[in-house]
């Protein structure tokens, strides 16, 4: 019988999650279109809130507990562009700390499954 190793195990597990937590929102708060989306946000929780569900997104043990997506984000208007800005710094962070491309695949699959709960269409114009 061959084991199965998760993605959480391929990347370092626990550890490299939460430097990848770490590493991913240094950047987003020093990126100035992003920044302002966390203002007043209680950033020690969303770290914990983002670990988890990196975890699970990766097949590890920790189960995400935290809001639903759609609910967490609503009218926050966060828009395909932002939402894409983020994904390509979570990627390059999962990149930068060894990950293997089948893991960030993987990763941007979710990020693409999960697209339509986060960002925000603008309303349409009225003519």
């Amino acid at each position: 019988m061959v084991a199965v190793v998760s993605d959480y195990d391929k990347i370092g597990g626990a550890p490299t999650v939460r430097e990848a937590v770490d590493r991913f929102y240094t950047v987003v708060l020093d990126t100035p279109d992003l920044k302002p989306y966390f203002d007043g946000i209680d950033m020690a929780r969303l770290k914990r809130h983002m670990v988890m569900l990196l975890c699970s997104v990766l097949g590890g043990p920790e189960v995400y507990e935290g809001h639903d997506l759609a609910d967490a984000h609503r009218g926050m208007g966060i828009t395909d562009e932002h939402y894409d800005q983020v994904g390509d710094i979570l990627v390059t962070v999962l990149r930068d700390l060894g990950a293997p491309e089948e893991v960030v695949g993987n990763v941007v699959t979710v990020l693409g499954q999960v697209r339509g709960s986060i960002v925000e269409k603008p309303a349409e114009a009225a003519g």
